[in-house]
């Protein structure tokens, strides 16, 4: 349940330094997040396949996230999994805010763990844009019609995202609390499903982002106002996860560092939050951004996501993973040789090659580092 005063004390000063390597490492080296050993720092960004029956996972999450466990991914991780129905983007998206989705789950996080991957899952809550349709059955602009299947949106302020979507209905104190017990619910499910690391997303004007950015959230309660309210929902949530799940496994939480727009949620917003959550013992920060509001003005090219990662590192001392327009093996090589992340995330790149891992370690000379199935060795090792 939401509590009444400050959460978290804010640190101040130089008390966080940036993890330390022990060498310089290479991008398929091993890294380690608690006891889970992830065999190289190559992952696969989590991409909503808007293809679950009910929020339960089919044969094809089964082949599409296999097939990267099979190409030499060292973290594959599930798709913004709801914690409740009106937390879909999509009616189509996958779930885990009831016990009968856990099943399909473990049967899929065998076969990753069978070849050499490390499952994870992001649980998410799409807040004020949720219940549009899937991409390829969209008819219309913005949000499902109620009577075509759509639902009341929530956020923490009656604020539209665009005139094509609904007024979300902001969110009373105790619902905040019920919000939050779904995300414990489905952390819960979510170890029971074999998963080893779990992602919080607080990124791109979901509901985790929407409490933090000022153009979705003009609250006056304890959620609200200030910079520290504003990060309690994003503070609370993460530390009650990270109480769930079992301690020996790692918490991530991904994070729209900048807002890209003028008066948003920026940067040196986000190094706060991040050391926050180094205390509350999150153990990595996924660093994307944009998607609080249609006004952003992205500076789209290759690693342009890259020093965000970089900085929060530095700054905040806590593991970081870099993702956006990452495509040659020779730049991530670089942001993991260099320090700037600790781990790549692929996206794109993955859906065009499933072996991209397999073909970056040979074109590195790293091959020895991955160790691919035997039907495959002989053709792409």
């Amino acid at each position: 349940m939401p509590r009444d005063g400050p959460f978290f004390a804010i640190p101040h000063g130089n008390d966080h330094t940036a993890p330390e390597e022990s060498s310089v490492p290479d991008l398929f080296d091993p890294i380690q997040l608690r006891s889970v050993t992830i065999r190289n720092r190559v992952g696969v960004s989590p991409m909503c396949m808007y293809s679950s029956v009910d929020g339960h996972a089919t044969d094809w999450h089964l082949v599409h996230l296999g097939a990267r466990a099979v190409g030499g991914a060292g973290l594959v991780i599930l798709e913004a999994t709801a914690v409740e129905p009106r937390g879909r983007i999509t009616p189509d998206d996958a779930g885990l805010w009831a016990d009968s989705q856990i099943a399909p789950l473990r049967r899929i996080n065998a076969f990753l763990k069978e070849y050499g991957a490390t499952p994870a899952v992001q649980l998410a809550h799409a807040g004020r844009k949720a219940g549009t349709p899937s991409p390829w059955k969209r008819t219309y602009p913005g949000m499902l019609k109620i009577e075509d299947g759509g639902w009341q949106n929530v956020g923490p302020s009656p604020i539209a995202f665009t005139p094509a979507h609904r007024e979300p209905a902001e969110l009373s104190l105790e619902e905040v609390g019920e919000v939050q017990d779904a995300f414990v619910a489905a952390t819960r499910r979510a170890a029971e499903a074999g998963f080893e690391l779990v992602e919080l997303h607080a990124a791109h004007g979901y509901l985790a982002h929407s409490f933090l950015s000022p153009f979705s959230n003009q609250r006056t309660d304890q959620y609200g106002g200030s910079r520290e309210n504003r990060m309690r929902f994003v503070l609370e949530t993460a530390a009650r996860m990270r109480a769930e799940f079992p301690k020996h496994l790692p918490v991530a939480v991904r994070i729209s560092v900048d807002d890209w727009a003028e008066g948003g949620w920026m940067i040196d917003d986000t190094i706060v939050l991040a050391r926050a959550l180094k205390d509350a013992g999150i153990d990595l920060i996924d660093c994307s951004s944009g998607g609080s509001t249609m006004d952003a003005k992205i500076p789209y090219g290759p690693s342009f996501q890259v020093p965000f990662a970089e900085r929060i590192r530095r700054e905040a001392g806590i593991a970081t993973a870099a993702v956006g327009a990452i495509t040659a093996p020779e730049q991530a090589q670089d942001i993991v040789s260099t320090g700037r992340a600790d781990m790549v995330l692929l996206a794109k790149e993955l859906l065009r090659d499933p072996y991209w891992p397999a073909h970056a370690a040979k074109k590195l000379g790293q091959a020895e580092k991955l160790k691919l199935p035997p039907q495959y060795h002989a053709f792409i090792g």
